[in-house]
């Protein structure tokens, strides 16, 4: 008789996806607030957690129209390591950052001087009814953040930063009990942090601080944020 030896295996880390989420900010200085949203506690990633509106890449994020392209110096650090998923990626997900957005809570950064994108792509057509066009150079790109292995879902997010002034439509009725988000807050700057959020998403609330406090400079290099053997390595772009 052969005995066989079993051993318990780790299961192996659920595969990141491409995602993209925005930090609003209204206001400057004390007065700054910070959009933030109440997930869902039915939801399997984060539930119940605040988190900033945001998503994973869709197909249709690499042909939208924009009004204004992304700076230059951000799609350098958002291609970094990332050629092989083609030119248009670091575009596709600042483009995501304002679809998820409008998706998740009814507001829609962009401008109405153009019209709206005409034939929109699918997952764009909501958006493209405000008879708007996306402008991608009032974004900030501010972290870059990967989901820690332990999670039943992650994510590549890329977040980044858009003044609140740039909101020019809002569809009322979007957060609600059974909804993705139940709750939006607008949240002082300052007093973030004490709302019930992920480690990941302190860490972004973080950098995204220091760079407003800096000034919001396009030079400044932006974290890269992951979790090897156990800790936090923060590596910059």
């Amino acid at each position: 008789m052969v005995a066989v030896v079993t051993q318990d295996l780790k299961p192996r880390p659920a595969r990141t996806r491409d995602a993209a989420a925005l930090l609003l900010i209204d206001g400057k200085g004390a007065r700054a607030r910070v959009l933030l949203g109440k997930r869902h506690p039915g939801l399997k990633f984060m539930p119940g957690k605040y988190v900033f509106p945001g998503g994973r890449l869709e197909r249709g994020d690499r042909a939208m129209t924009v009004a204004g392209p992304l700076d230059s110096r951000d799609e350098a650090r958002l291609m970094a390591g990332c050629a092989a998923r083609g030119e248009d990626f670091a575009r596709a997900l600042a483009l995501a950052a304002i679809r998820e957005c409008f998706e998740e809570t009814g507001l829609a950064l962009g401008v109405a001087d153009y019209g709206g994108p005409g034939r929109a792509p699918a997952c764009w057509q909501a958006y493209g009814a405000q008879g708007l066009l996306p402008d991608l150079g009032g974004l900030h790109f501010a972290a870059r953040a990967i989901t820690p292995p332990m999670f039943p879902r992650r994510f590549d997010a890329r977040f980044f930063l858009a003044d609140a002034q740039n909101i020019a439509a809002q569809v009322e009725g979007v957060c609600h009990a059974d909804a993705e988000l139940t709750e939006l807050v607008w949240a002082p700057l300052d007093e973030a942090e004490s709302y019930d959020m992920a480690a990941i998403s302190l860490m972004v609330l973080r950098e995204a601080r220091a760079r407003i406090d800096a000034g919001l400079s396009r030079f400044a290099p932006v974290a890269h944020l992951r979790r090897r053997r156990g800790a936090w390595r923060r590596d910059l772009l």
